[in-house]
């Protein structure tokens, strides 16, 4: 199952067995009142928020749940591991796009591999003239998720300390320039700034507003050219629009050993001893 899927593609495939369509509407976008007023016919509401894709600790707000609540939430979506899962944004911005891509990463650091976003999202599907439906569907449960977590997708603050010490991976920073230099910070980091030796790879330049989803991946390979061979560890403020970058460089560009920091700058600046970096 390829990283994206296209909506002709997903079209054919409509009503297929074992096949399961998210639809990861933000509060942004209006959530569970907009997706109830109109979706891709068949799928069903995941609130990206109220259902714990991320969970809080002390002020970092977007760590993976524990392996007890991934089981339950995916069981509770109709997920097993036979479901080919097709996760479905909006389509109305970089940052509605980081929450499919945030969810993907945690289906496969759980062990979920047939997983895909739906390129172009639902105001795609609706360019395109095909119908939509109203209402609610609702999941078939499944038992609990028999999780096989994949270490090497995810990255921690010690992993980062060490890829620092040893130069040993390539940090990509996925937030504005504003917040890349120390200009402005999110409300739960202790301090502005960036981990020193970063790249500057805004999220939001992947995304073209004018149709809704990626870059061609020609592009997307040419924006992403800057950042070198070997391992790779994406960050940003609090692992959100950071999946995006881990998206793009490992499953639309296939580089091997892309990890992906969830604690980002609100868990990195929480310890005092660990450098940040501005200017």
């Amino acid at each position: 199952m390829s990283a994206l899927i296209f909506r002709e593609a997903l079209k054919g495939r409509m009503g297929q067995a074992g096949l399961v369509l998210v639809d990861l509407r933000l509060a942004a976008d209006g959530g569970r009142e907009s997706y109830l007023a109109g979706h891709v016919p068949g799928a069903i509401y995941s609130d990206y928020a109220g259902d714990g894709w991320r969970r809080k600790v002390g002020n970092a707000p977007g760590l993976l749940p524990d392996a007890a609540h991934l089981a339950g939430l995916f069981g509770k979506l109709g997920i097993t591991p036979k479901t080919e899962v097709v996760l479905i944004p909006v389509g109305s911005s970089a940052n509605d796009f980081a929450a499919s891509a945030r969810a993907c990463w945690t289906l496969k650091q759980a062990g979920h591999r047939a997983v895909s976003i739906l390129d172009g999202g639902m105001r795609g599907w609706m360019r395109a003239g095909w119908p939509i439906e109203t209402g609610e569907n609702a999941p078939r449960a499944a038992p609990p998720y028999p999780l096989a977590p994949q270490a090497g997708l995810r990255r921690t603050a010690e992993d980062v300390e060490a890829a620092l010490q040893a130069h040993s991976a390539s940090l990509v920073d996925a937030r504005s320039a504003s917040f890349f230099k120390g200009l402005e910070k999110a409300s739960e980091a202790k301090r502005a700034g960036r981990i020193p030796g970063a790249l500057s790879a805004d999220h939001a330049r992947a995304f073209d507003s004018a149709t809704a989803s990626l870059l061609p991946a020609e592009k997307l390979a040419a924006l992403y050219a800057e950042v070198p061979p070997g391992p790779v560890i994406s960050y940003c403020n609090t692992g959100h629009s950071a999946a995006t970058n881990w998206f793009v460089l490992s499953e639309v560009l296939g580089r091997p050993d892309v990890g992906l920091y969830d604690g980002s700058m609100t868990d990195w600046t929480q310890d005092d001893k660990r450098p940040v970096e501005t200017g």
